[in-house]
């Protein structure tokens, strides 16, 4: 098959999904080599995985979009988040490698073959993922997203700069957007009728609405939102990711609610279990 030369993926999501496989490595590789094994057994916070678990993770996650990215099945769960968590779990036991540095190679080498991949797709075909069909870029968003809340886990365990920034957010709503109705928690949900306007500071926005349990996100807001939401980019891709907690990052001013129902604000996040 010939590769397009305009490319399936804009310029930025591919970057960023290279930059950021390269930054979880250069991460992966703090650990010098006499320590790897003492660096694979450091907990990750907030986690029940190790250092060397969440790369190991990483690297077969990376590997299922990479096949994924060719146009190949790989069943995975059922798509809802506890299925999801499972299959994660049923992998990594069958998977015995846990050091740094081989982990870091196949993160990035593997981010290399999705890109390689996804560049032979057509743009508009649905491709098979855990989450339901998506076309490439859109896949390429769900890469990019697993990757940064991975890789803020890894770089809070060994102490250094994550790697998140508003751009890299930005390129992530795409997906986060699609899946929003997947993840949403039928608990937080039920019963609930409401309307959401979220902006990133400086940045893009998108609206959510809930009737009656059923979740509808578009890259619009509502007309008439019930609550609006103003939040800090890395705040807002940490708290959908379930990194954070709602009421301090309100109480630092990285996350605003305003409009007809502003209390609603802190319970946004918690209309969704991360993936």
């Amino acid at each position: 098959m010939t590769r397009r030369t305009g490319g399936v993926l804009p310029e930025g999501p591919g970057e960023a999904i290279r930059g950021t496989a390269d930054d979880i490595a250069a991460v992966l590789r703090t650990g010098a080599p006499a320590r790897a094994g003492d660096v694979a057994r450091l907990p990750v916070p907030r986690s029940t995985w190790t250092v060397g678990e969440a790369a190991a993770h990483l690297a077969q996650a990376n590997a299922l979009m990479a096949d994924l990215a060719a146009g190949h099945e790989r069943p995975h769960g059922d798509g809802t988040p506890g299925s999801l968590a499972e299959a994660d779990e049923r992998a990594l036991a069958g998977f015995g490698e846990r050091s740094p540095g081989p982990l870091a190679e196949m993160i990035t080498a593997r981010a290399a073959a999705f890109l390689a991949g996804v560049e032979e797709r057509d743009p508009g075909e649905r491709l098979s993922t855990p989450l339901g069909p998506m076309r490439p870029a859109v896949l390429g968003s769900y890469l990019l997203t697993h990757m940064l809340g991975h890789g803020y886990d890894l770089a809070l365990a060994l102490d250094r700069p994550p790697m998140l920034d508003a751009r890299r957010v930005e390129l992530a709503l795409p997906f986060m957007i699609e899946a929003m109705p997947r993840v949403a928690d039928p608990d937080a949900v039920a019963g609930l009728t409401a309307s959401f306007a979220v902006r990133l500071r400086n940045g893009p926005g998108f609206g959510v609405t809930v009737t009656d349990g059923t979740v509808r996100a578009g890259h619009g807001p509502p007309a008439r939102p019930d609550c609006t939401i103003l939040t800090e980019p890395v705040a807002f891709l940490l708290l959908g990711l379930g990194r954070l907690d709602p009421w301090p990052v309100i109480a630092r001013g990285k996350a605003l609610g305003r409009g007809r129902k502003p209390w609603l604000a802190p319970r946004f996040p918690r209309l969704f279990r991360a993936p």
